[in-house]
């Protein structure tokens, strides 16, 4: 399967993986305070402004996906979103700066790590809300087929999102109509702090997405070339107009839920098992064998782990928002009349 992309392509999907690590670490230290990843000093308070959700240890899901979408492809996200945004193109120096709640941010500070947005790129916006980019997906898609735009949409969900409401109804809106949607379920085992499997009837989001009718394919996601060659068919049947699809990838969460939740919850011994399936690990270990030379993948390491740095430091100088912003981005209720 390797040996069928291209080196470059290989190169690049390890780039996208160890940038959106080399963000999530930094990130990570940056809302505890203290000393990064990469040892630069955190002047001991967090820097990072509200909730964070990592998604350590999943990097293979969208850097495999994402390979295939333009700036053109519309892309809806989670509340552990940063992968995401980082694979779609997204800038790396203004999602940090968004995290830290400045004026460079991509929202203006206002949004945070769960509403990060750039639609520049077709980012179309992290949420808070499980499930709520199910259906902003498919509204998406719908309007992208009623203009007749040659592009698609993506939309990324957890496990935990299956059994709430907007998924059945999203799915059922996106075969009834045969939107061009692609659906990616980032399957990590757990719903916040609880393991999803047993809070779920039957076999899981392939199988309620076969009951819609609509064809499901079920991939290793820590395993990066297996994600982009499933990805690769399937957004090429998504664009030929065969309607929507469904990629159902097995990860991991390694993190808690937020990037200051321990989880002790967990069992050890689930944890270890699964860092040994480690994606960046196993693309490393598998390029190496297969002829790419181990020091092109230590600079991709470095210069990620550079470019974070620099974003760190930049984010950390750059300027809060004015007070006036708070006035703007926001709905007009009229001319007075509701005060």
């Amino acid at each position: 399967m390797d040996s069928e992309i291209p080196a470059p392509e290989r190169l690049a999907l390890y780039r996208t993986m160890v940038r959106i690590r080399a963000f999530e670490n930094a990130a990570e230290a940056a809302s505890q305070g203290g000393v990064s990843a990469y040892g630069q000093e955190a002047a001991g308070a967090a820097k990072v402004r509200g909730p964070l959700h990592l998604s350590t240890g999943q990097e293979a899901v969208p850097a495999g996906v994402c390979a295939h979408l333009s700036p053109a492809d519309y892309l809806t996200s989670t509340h552990r979103g940063h992968g995401h945004t980082l694979a779609k193109g997204a800038d790396l120096g203004r999602m940090m700066g968004e995290l830290f709640g400045k004026a460079t941010g991509f929202n203006g500070g206002k949004g945070g790590s769960m509403h990060i947005a750039d639609f520049s790129v077709g980012m179309l916006g992290a949420n808070g809300v499980v499930a709520a980019g199910l259906p902003i997906a498919v509204g998406a898609a719908h309007a992208q087929k009623l203009l007749k735009k040659d592009a698609i949409t993506v939309c990324f969900f957890g496990d935990g999102a299956i059994n709430r409401g907007p998924f059945l109804e999203s799915l059922n809106w996106a075969r009834v109509y045969q939107l061009p949607v692609l659906f990616v379920c980032e399957d990590n085992r757990w719903s916040a702090t609880t393991a999803s499997g047993p809070m779920t009837a039957g076999e899981g989001a392939s199988a309620r997405a076969e009951a819609l009718d609509i064809a499901a394919t079920q991939v290793d996601g820590n395993e990066v070339f297996a994600v982009h060659a499933a990805a690769r068919r399937l957004v090429a049947e998504v664009r030929a107009g065969h309607g929507p699809r469904l990629l159902h990838a097995l990860t991991y969460r390694v993190k808690g839920h937020v990037s200051v939740d321990p989880a002790a919850y967990r069992d050890p011994a689930e944890l270890a098992a699964a860092l040994e399936t480690d994606p960046i690990a196993r693309a490393r270990a598998r390029m190496v064998a297969g002829g790419i030379d181990a020091a092109a993948l230590a600079q991709i390491e470095n210069q990620a782990h550079a470019e974070v740095e620099a974003a760190l430091a930049a984010a950390d100088a750059a300027p809060w928002p004015e007070a006036s912003a708070a006035f703007t981005d926001v709905q007009t209720t009229g001319a007075g009349q509701w005060t």
